[in-house]
């Protein structure tokens, strides 16, 4: 695995709807910029090769990173895959669809749900949003929510993004009734 650089985001939020949110809500992301795996390949139709040489090592960077930029226990989490121009969003999804991934941050969150994730393929600076949800219950409304990410140089047309997120919390304000009231 060939990383340019990893970038770490992390949002604060101290207010919203005109009312103080104490503690604040906290979101941190953090996202390595990685060389495309089958980078000058052409189609390639057997993927088990890049993944198995980079799924579970971007996980395992990724997974503990995000967890100290929180700074608390995360409640809430989502990954990203961001394929450069040259690339597939198979190949994002190649490496973020498998648990030689994905068990890196369930194991350090103490999570038993499925990651929600974005693919998407863009130039550099492409925005994306990180969908997130309970880390154990993917039906605890207050946690379903996202985050906007941006990396201006990244990807290049032969790079990926390849992003976890995590929240400390649901989202600030949140009202909704528990879903099991309309079931």
């Amino acid at each position: 695995m060939k990383v340019r650089k990893i970038v770490t985001i992390i949002e604060e939020i101290t207010s919203e709807g005109g009312r103080e949110v104490n503690p604040p809500a906290r979101v941190a992301i953090v996202a390595a910029v990685i060389e495309n795996p089958w980078k000058g390949q052409g189609f390639v139709e057997d993927l088990s090769e890049g993944i198995e040489a980079t799924a579970s090592d971007v996980g395992a960077l990724l997974a503990p990173a995000v967890l100290a930029a929180l700074g608390a226990t995360a409640e809430a989490y989502g990954k990203a895959a961001i394929v450069g121009l040259n690339g597939e969003i198979e190949h994002g999804s190649a490496l973020i669809h498998t648990l030689k991934f994905g068990d890196h941050f369930r194991v350090a969150a103490n999570a038993t749900t499925l990651l929600p994730a974005v693919e998407k393929r863009g130039p550099a600076g492409v925005v994306f949003d990180i969908p997130l949800k309970h880390i154990t219950d993917a039906t605890i409304r207050s946690h379903h929510q996202s985050i906007e990410v941006r990396i201006s140089d990244a990807p290049h047309p032969d790079e990926l993004i390849i992003a976890l997120a995590a929240a400390a919390q649901g989202r600030p304000q949140q009202r909704l009734a528990d879903l099991s009231t309309e079931l």
